[in-house]
């Protein structure tokens, strides 16, 4: 799950590549993506044979990468081992030609940047995986040489022209995709990249021969995907429970692709009470997935298994959503929440009086706004929901990252006044002019100027339902605190006359068991399930809840 505050995109080490699913000699398309917007497309031709395996790929990728690539080529032996690397492109208007040669434990490298000579050499490993930064076809070799390898297996990574890092195996998960009515079979793997700078983690998804699907990086809030995979008819089903169903919900305009989670036994009636499950910022998929975890996906299983039917979708513009994600802020996500309502109370076999609704991170804070533009819900769970504004947990979230840094005060303040700067050019639409044109591209945006703005109180002023309050002890990304406070906001500002708190020890943001809580922590997670103790204090109350208004 990302960070809520605005950084400027960086094109570093773990972007995204592509492989092709056609035969020999065949191209296959890769559509490029940042924050959901399509950037950029890269054509991918992938050839072996006795002598070996080469990869060219073509394509242009917008701002912030601002890259046209004519012509890249990776050559390798038929056991992967590195043999060459040649690239012609224009990057923010400047020619680079690049060669690379691997011989005898050396990578030298000559060719020309904006017309001058450059020349590199290094020391390289015997099977390193040669990676040109921001040109995604990099990724072949990788994704192929990861088929067969096991969880917690390091790989080198030769960047061109640079300097060589370690690929680590974190975990590896086999999943399914859905294309229209056809199932692809595929394994995802979460890598964590050890650049100087620390760690990147991206996760690679191919096919079980190792041909490459695509990319994710989320701290970057990169996704690079085949492109018919790329397509609104196409998701990744990461994660599934007994009763799982999958539908389409009508929404403004558009549909909203969706999983139903049916109980196993129907109630007396016929009719089941219901819940709504919305994700946090920066997870888009229905299941909830962040960092190895299908935090919606095991919460829907867990309702069902409680006798209750809960409702889980893409979000708008994602998998198989359609609208568009670049221009939704944080009421539209609202009005999503109201469609999958209106959709719920037409069913035959939902009581419309017992609909309710859960809302992790932000999503938490869509849920209150949902319950407050539709009295009809029937309750409100709130995880890890932010209790201060938008902006004020912005500046909070940055705090935390710089106290994980090394910096001069004078680091740490130039910091935190540009992203004051950042965000009063959002909330005003003045002083862009001072700010570099990339953080505006990236900043000015319908979703951050919706999250700056996000009064927590002020929208529980027209929230009349029960509200329960779960957060996790051990929460880095939204303190615990934020639990008490938005509570106390409900009792102050709401009309509801039933609030609950309850935190629960050892869980992290995740909602899983955890150590420390830091985000560092998450890739080595061991327990990646939602807590019990989540799940039946959720579970307990939507019962008590929906019992007092039958």
């Amino acid at each position: 799950m990302r960070f809520l505050y605005c950084t400027c995109a960086i094109f570093l080490l773990a972007v995204t590549a592509a492989d092709a699913q056609t035969a020999p000699g065949g191209s296959t398309g890769y559509t490029v993506f940042l924050r959901g917007v399509p950037i950029g497309r890269e054509d991918v031709t992938i050839r072996s044979d006795a002598a070996g395996t080469s990869v060219v790929t073509e394509g242009r990728v917008s701002s912030p990468a601002d890259l046209l690539i004519r012509r890249a080529e990776w050559k390798y032996q038929p056991d992967w081992t590195p043999q060459s690397f040649t690239l012609e492109a224009t990057a923010s208007g400047a020619d680079v030609v690049l060669r690379t040669t691997v011989a005898n434990g050396r990578a030298v490298t000559e060719g020309s940047e904006s017309g001058k000579p450059v020349t590199f050499n290094h020391a390289i490993s015997e099977r390193a995986v040669l990676h040109a930064n921001g040109i995604f076809g990099s990724y072949v070799a990788l994704a192929r040489r990861l088929a067969g390898m096991a969880a917690a297996t390091e790989l080198r990574l030769y960047i061109v022209p640079q300097a060589e890092i370690t690929v680590r195996i974190v975990a590896i998960h086999d999943e399914r995709m859905q294309l229209g009515a056809t199932f692809l079979d595929v394994r995802r793997y979460e890598l964590a990249f050890t650049n100087p700078a620390g760690e990147v983690t991206a996760h690679l998804t191919a096919d079980r021969n190792g041909a490459l699907i695509g990319v994710t990086i989320p701290v970057q809030a990169i996704n690079i995907v085949r492109a018919d995979l790329a397509a609104s008819t196409a998701r990744t089903q990461v994660y599934s429970n007994p009763g799982d169903e999958p539908v389409m919900i009508p929404a403004t305009g558009f549909n909203l692709g969706a999983t139903l989670t049916r109980p196993a036994t129907a109630p007396p009636g016929g009719r089941f009470p219901a819940v709504i499950l919305v994700g946090g910022s920066g997870v888009d998929d229905r299941d909830g997935f962040a960092l190895g975890i299908p935090v919606l996906g095991q919460l829907a299983g867990a309702a069902a298994e409680a006798g209750i039917l809960a409702v889980r979708y893409d979000k708008r513009g994602y998998g198989q959503s359609g609208g568009r994600a670049e221009s939704v802020a944080i009421g539209d996500y609202a009005d999503d929440v109201r469609a999958v309502m209106r959709w719920l109370t037409a069913r035959k076999d939902v009581d419309p009086k017992r609909i309710a609704l859960i809302g992790h991170s932000e999503g938490a804070w869509v849920a209150l706004l949902a319950a407050s533009r539709e009295r009809r819900f029937a309750g409100v769970v709130s995880l890890a929901g932010p209790a201060s504004t938008g902006a004020e947990l912005v500046l909070e979230q940055q705090q935390r990252a710089l106290d994980q840094l090394t910096l001069t005060t004078e680091e740490r303040d130039k910091r935190v006044a540009l992203q004051k700067q950042i965000q009063t050019a959002v909330l005003t639409e003045k002083g862009w002019n001072a700010l570099p044109a990339d953080v505006r591209k990236q900043a000015d945006t319908p979703w951050f100027q919706s999250l700056l703005a996000f009064r927590p109180g002020k929208v529980l002023e027209d929230v009349r339902q029960p509200l329960l309050f779960v957060h996790g002890e051990l929460d880095r990304q939204i303190p615990v605190d934020h639990a008490d406070r938005l509570a106390a906001l409900a009792k102050t500002e709401s009309d509801s006359k039933s609030i609950e708190v309850v935190v629960v020890r050892g869980v992290n943001h995740l909602l899983v068991p955890a150590t420390t809580g830091e985000v560092n922590e998450y890739a080595a997670l061991g327990d990646r399930t939602v807590s019990k103790e989540i799940t039946s204090t959720i579970n307990t109350w939507l019962t008590k809840t929906f019992q007092a208004v039958r």
